[in-house]
């Protein structure tokens, strides 16, 4: 199963919005998602501050600021391709 995780914090309107978008998603494809609370976890804070919400799939960042929900769509149904 692919795997998301999303940087965020309290009271960012963008990562309420990005949340939002995931959970939406969801309903349609098969992932799974681990929030981070950066205001908790000072290396995250430290390397996403000025980027959140930031999103990762397998480590790697597919997404920040903004979550372009057609090429996160198209990036997990590759990824969840068997093969």
């Amino acid at each position: 199963m692919v795997k998301l995780t999303i940087y965020s914090k309290k009271d960012c309107h963008l990562c309420d919005v990005a949340k939002e978008k995931l959970i939406k998603l969801k309903r349609e494809l098969q992932f799974s998602i681990n929030e981070v609370d950066i205001e908790k976890d000072s290396e995250a804070f430290e390397k996403y501050k000025y980027l959140i919400p930031v999103v990762e799939m397998d480590g790697k960042t597919i997404s920040t600021y903004r979550i372009n929900e057609d090429e996160l769509k198209y990036l997990i149904r590759q990824k969840s391709r068997p093969g």
